[in-house]
């Protein structure tokens, strides 16, 4: 990937959430855009966005977000200047939540490796 898209990524990603913040502050709190990745000819932008809540939350959000992002892309034409302006397309990105749960599995995995020890201390001929 070349620097100009790289930046064109960034910049992207930083103007998209402040224009929900500025505009839909209540509806987006519990939303963060966490990349944009557009093609090579800067036409297609795929958002990826994690949400804070649940499921409910979660489905909410790619709702109002593919409802206003007509809007959106209006606001990011007037702020950005580029020659042409991407479609943009909202992707939910899991990574966080499954980086949580993956560190739940290592702190049990951890705690059950502690409980084995424990129990190899109080007897040591039987280590099961």
């Amino acid at each position: 990937m070349s620097q100009r898209i790289i930046r064109v990524n960034e910049l992207l990603q930083r103007e998209i959430s402040a224009i929900l913040h500025e505009n839909w502050r209540q509806s987006v709190v519990h939303i963060t855009i966490v990349g944009v990745e557009t093609g090579s000819d800067l036409r297609n932008a795929t958002v990826y966005y994690s949400v804070i809540g649940d499921a409910a939350a979660e489905s909410h959000a790619g709702t109002f977000l593919n409802r206003v992002k007509g809007q959106i892309r209006h606001q990011l034409g007037q702020r950005v200047i580029l020659k042409y302006l991407p479609q943009l397309r909202f992707v939910i990105d899991r990574s966080i939540a499954e980086g949580v749960r993956i560190v739940q599995l290592l702190d049990d995995v951890a705690e059950q490796d502690a409980q084995r020890e424990e129990k190899y201390k109080d007897n040591p001929e039987n280590p099961s």
